[in-house]
């Protein structure tokens, strides 16, 4: 089993503190480790040699520099010239696999940025999904019950049980919904036929790769020419100039929503997962009440309720009096302040910021 962990990501909606430089895989939120090294903890029960990271160019060094203590060989490393979402990001580190000669191992997806509380149940269905892929050429998703109408996660929507085997439930695919309106998402939630996607992928190197043959023939071309060039001198140049020539797609619109659903199985467990997307994502990952307060900071407050208030520096004081359901992030040159609720609109300033070329801030 090949673990392919996601680390090229920005977490827009979590500036001010994730920026292009330093995005939110590279930030302590939940513990004192960063989210790419609770990742890297949560696969140590495969070998070193067997986990790669797949990440942008820009933040590489840093990147490498909180695996260190985890041993994961250079060349492991597998670098993303250019931004161009999931589907060519999977393929990419895909195409390194067989062209390293494990076309017939599995490779499982995980990304940098989730929280996974239990790791024992989401280290099982690993294995099993491994197994599924190894025997049945299936292509598999680990999925998690949806809590609430999420409008900001895909969906899928489960088929009827295949079969229970080693205390895990396997069913049938039927469709992928991404991202839904909040009418539709409750109607989701009110089914129970519908998880949220977590974007877990378990399948053969091999058979993901004949997705993208069928499915993105183009941007499978392009892998191919990368691949042709691996362990050539011409690597490092063919992947500059090739790369950015992928389609610009996610794995889930440009190979998932397009594969027969009879290849797919869904494998739903309770993993205590969030992809800590937003701001009011890690109040409810770290508190256990709408009311409490989650504070990381230098803080002193009065009659607070629901209140997010993060600060990078323990010697500035941050002082707070009768808020409600309020987000506070101060960093060294910018500070946010917004309604909990309308956390994910971070996205927008960001937006902004970049219209108003103030690059600095990003």
């Amino acid at each position: 089993m090949k673990i392919v962990i996601l680390a090229g990501g920005t977490g827009t909606r979590l500036w001010p503190l994730s920026r292009q430089k330093k995005p939110k895989q590279l930030q302590s939120f939940v513990t004192d480790a960063t989210l790419l090294q609770e990742t890297l903890k949560r696969v140590d029960f495969v070998k070193p040699s067997d986990v790669y990271i797949a990440t942008n160019e820009l933040f590489l060094e840093d990147v490498k520099d909180q695996a260190k203590p985890f041993k994961i060989p250079s060349k492991n490393f597998i670098i993303e010239p250019a931004l161009r979402d999931t589907a060519p990001c999977i393929g990419l580190a895909a195409t390194y696999l067989a062209a390293h000669g494990f076309a017939n191992e599995v490779m499982c997806i995980l990304y940098a940025d989730h929280v996974v509380q239990h790791k024992d149940e989401f280290v099982k269905l690993l294995k099993k999904a491994a197994e599924l892929a190894k025997k049945e050429n299936t292509l598999n998703i680990i999925e998690v019950k949806a809590k609430f109408p999420n409008v900001h996660l895909g969906y899928v929507k489960i088929g009827r049980l295949l079969k229970h085997e080693d205390g895990v439930d396997i069913y049938a695919f039927e469709k992928f919904t991404e991202k839904p309106d909040l009418e539709t998402a409750r109607k989701f939630l009110a089914s129970y036929k519908y998880l949220w996607n977590t974007g877990f992928y378990v399948w053969k190197v091999s058979t993901i790769l004949e997705k993208f043959a069928k499915h993105l023939p183009k941007t499978a071309q392009h892998l191919k020419k990368i691949e042709t060039s691996i362990g050539t001198p011409k690597e490092a140049s063919t992947l500059k100039k090739v790369y950015p020539l992928c389609e610009r797609i996610s794995i889930d619109y440009g190979v998932m929503e397009k594969v027969d659903p009879k290849e797919v199985r869904i494998i739903p467990g309770d993993l205590g997962w969030s992809d800590i997307g937003t701001w009011e994502a890690i109040f409810d990952e770290l508190t256990t009440n709408t009311t409490d307060n989650l504070i990381k900071a230098n803080h002193i407050g009065v009659d607070n309720q629901g209140t997010l208030v993060y600060g990078h520096d323990k010697k500035r004081l941050i002082a707070t009096v009768g808020l409600k359901n309020i987000v506070i992030v101060d960093t060294p040159d910018a500070l946010l302040i917004c309604q909990k609720g309308r956390s994910q609109e971070v996205k927008k300033i960001v937006e902004q910021l970049q219209k108003e070329k103030k690059e600095y801030l990003l």
